[in-house]
């Protein structure tokens, strides 16, 4: 699968500048666009995205550069199975939209596990969360980020070296001179040239297949789509019922519990913004997503009587789409070139849009709060986000060299950054939804939900998993006119390891021929039975874990000293707390004692005024004294909120004291 080099100058050419021009937008940022004078700035792009830019920044992290490789491949050699994991995405946003971002906007937090920390009053739940974030995204970046070093080295002979450190030092000249707002229209510029990308591979190979009614009736017949299949097996790789369940519940994790997504809902200027966003992104996922699969089916229509792994001319799975661009577009010099520009920058992108989100959790939940940083201005803090960015970054092209030389660790860093994803979600879920949830629970949900999901995922990896059938390849229409004069059989089928591109979070095999895995339960013992469950189920079971646990430890150490503000649940979970088991639920700005049935007086601002707070409440107006009739009155920026602009809610419970939504201390007591 090589030219010769003098064929391919077109090729670097092309792809040198498609390089240049993504560093370009950095650049534009820092000294010709709007200047980020503050941390906000940075983080949230001061709010100044628009709509139709943030959809498609959403929609590309959501899918990623792996999909743009795994997805053609994945219907190639294993059919549509994965395909219907866009059920659980496509349900995940509107229960993230009514669910998630109503508690996250109004609360105006820099990290999204700073809320947790304000749920639980509990830097340890905080830590635990973000540090499971932390490590997740950085083994997913280092495997990210060698991804498109594969298909760089295999089809224009760039080292491995060489692409790892130049995504690397991109990615570092992105987080120093842009932001959040460079990120995203990275992602942006990135999207539409994956896009152009498959609708020219698909357009050119339903010509050479005779049309789209073709393409379709070849990959039907020949098992590629194959829809509908409700198996509760749990052990079976992937079914309707695994696809819909394990996406819903990771997707739920990515979209509301991951920092990259809620930094970019937070940098909006509205909920209704947010709300609308999302919801307009499920028409444009669907086709993003549906787009990759639709390359496959072209790509096996093409290819259906001639398979190029089967023939020699390819060596895995996952080249086949670069393998299609060299052999059908070799007419069109360059267009090679924008291909593996694209996978390029698409590495880029996601490492530059995750490098912000990194270093901003970092920053905020573990520098922070050391006392030795109190009182730092918030240029110290902007300068300071940029530092550990460029520190992550680092570490990633590390981890990426290491995925390149240790085989052993990549499978288990992708099985861990699997494995995360539920318990992540449970805590969010009990803080969320669950009233009596308390911090001794939530730990104890997390780090169990981690212990049991980790040792099942790992236990998987000591199982000898019997093969079963795979779908057929047929070389019977091989001939000497099949690929393109130029077109190399590789010397000989090599079975070392690279990681996969497919959209599964570890299934990676040695020998790229190795039929799929279907073995069902009934035929293993207990313990095999268990190991062999498939990943698509492993965020469920994680978040479950997580909230049975942290339930059942929350129903039992309750105590008064778990009083929180209201707001920090969500509106439907107040409403029905009567019904969850348990003691009635009590809040900070609702205490419950033997004086909540006296009536209040129409007189309520005066009596706070005489009391030792009527400094603070004396010059109210008329605005003023109806907020505290209805429990609410607005103070300024405390230090402990995350940034100036920030402003510090105030309750006032049914005593008449004044009680702080961030720090939950009783000011004063009648």
């Amino acid at each position: 699968m090589s030219k010769d080099t003098s064929s391919m100058i077109w090729d670097y050419l092309v792809f040198v500048i498609f390089v240049l021009a993504s560093t370009f937008v950095a650049v534009y940022s820092r000294f010709f666009g709007p200047k980020e004078k503050t941390k906000a700035d940075y983080v949230f792009a001061a709010g100044k995205v628009s709509t139709a830019a943030m959809m498609l920044s959403i929609a590309r992290g959501t899918l990623g550069v792996r999909s743009f490789l795994g997805y053609p491949s994945e219907l190639f050699y294993r059919g549509s199975a994965m395909w219907e994991t866009l059920y659980g995405m496509v349900l995940a946003y509107p229960i993230v939209c009514f669910v998630f971002v109503p508690v996250y906007f109004s609360l105006g937090i820099t990290s999204v596990y700073q809320y947790l920390d304000m749920r639980f009053k509990s830097r340890l739940v905080r830590c635990l969360a973000s540090g499971t974030y932390v490590v997740r995204q950085l083994l997913n970046q280092g495997v990210t980020v060698y991804t498109p070093c594969v298909a760089l080295n295999t089809v224009i002979g760039i080292p491995y070296w060489a692409s790892i450190v130049g995504i690397s030092g991109v990615s570092i000249i992105f987080n120093i001179l842009g932001g959040l707002k460079a990120a995203i229209l990275a992602d942006v510029m990135q999207g539409l040239t994956m896009i152009a990308i498959s609708v020219a591979i698909i357009i050119q190979g339903c010509v050479e297949a005779g049309g789209f009614v073709d393409v379709f009736n070849i990959s039907k017949k020949d098992g590629r789509l194959d829809f509908f299949n409700w198996d509760l097996d749990p052990t079976v790789r992937v079914t309707t019922t695994s696809a819909l369940i394990g996406q819903l519940f990771m997707s739920l994790s990515i979209f509301g519990c991951q920092q990259n997504f809620v930094q970019r809902y937070c940098s909006m200027d509205s909920q209704k913004k947010v709300t609308r966003t999302l919801m307009y992104n499920i028409p444009v996922i669907t086709v993003l997503f549906s787009l990759s699969w639709v390359v496959g089916m072209v790509v096996y229509a093409v290819y259906s009587s001639c398979d190029p792994l089967t023939s020699g001319y390819i060596k895995k799975y996952d080249e086949i789409l670069p393998f299609f661009v060299e052999d059908r577009f070799s007419y069109l010099p360059g267009i090679l070139g924008l291909f593996m520009a694209s996978l390029f920058n698409g590495a880029l992108s996601l490492n530059v849009s995750n490098l912000n989100s990194l270093a901003t959790v970092a920053f905020e939940d573990f520098v922070r709060p050391l006392p030795c940083l109190k009182g730092m201005n918030d240029s110290r803090q902007l300068w300071s986000i940029k530092f550990i960015g460029v520190v992550f970054a680092l570490i990633i092209m590390g981890i990426s060299f290491g995925i390149g030389l240790l085989e052993g660790v990549i499978e288990s860093s992708m099985l861990v950054t699997s494995a995360t994803s539920g318990p992540l979600l449970g805590v969010f879920i009990m803080a969320l939804v669950i009233p009596v949830a308390n911090w001794k629970g939530a730990s104890a949900g997390v780090i169990m939900g981690h212990i049991i999901i980790l040792w099942i995922t790992f236990g998987g990896l000591t199982v000898d998993k019997p093969p079963a059938k795979s779908l057929p390849l047929n070389i019977d229409g091989c001939s000497n006119s099949s690929f393109n004069d130029h077109i190399l059989k590789v010397e000989h089928r090599a079975l070392s390891w690279t990681p996969t591109t497919t959209p599964s979070p570890f299934t990676i095999y040695n020998d790229p021929l190795a039929p799929l895995n279907t073995t069902r339960a009934e035929k293993l013992d207990p313990l095999t039975a268990l190991y062999s469950i498939t990943y698509m189920y492993y965020s469920f079971l994680g978040c479950i874990i997580t909230v049975l646990v942290g339930w059942t430890v929350s129903y039992f150490t309750a105590s008064e000293s778990d009083l929180y503000d209201e707001e920090l649940i969500h509106p439907w979970a107040r409403k029905m707390a009567d019904y969850f088991p348990g003691k009635k639920r009590q809040y900070v700005s609702k205490r419950e004692d033997s004086t909540r049935k006296m009536k209040r007086s129409g007189s309520t601002a005066a009596n706070l005024a005489t009391s030792s707070n009527s400094s603070q409440l004396a010059n109210s107006t008329k605005q003023d004294e109806d907020n505290v009739k209805s429990g609410t009155v607005n103070a300024g920026y405390s230090p402990d909120m995350p940034m100036e602009e920030e402003r510090l809610s105030i309750k006032v419970d049914t005593h008449g004291a004044i009680v702080s939504n961030n720090n939950y201390l009783k000011l004063t007591e009648l």
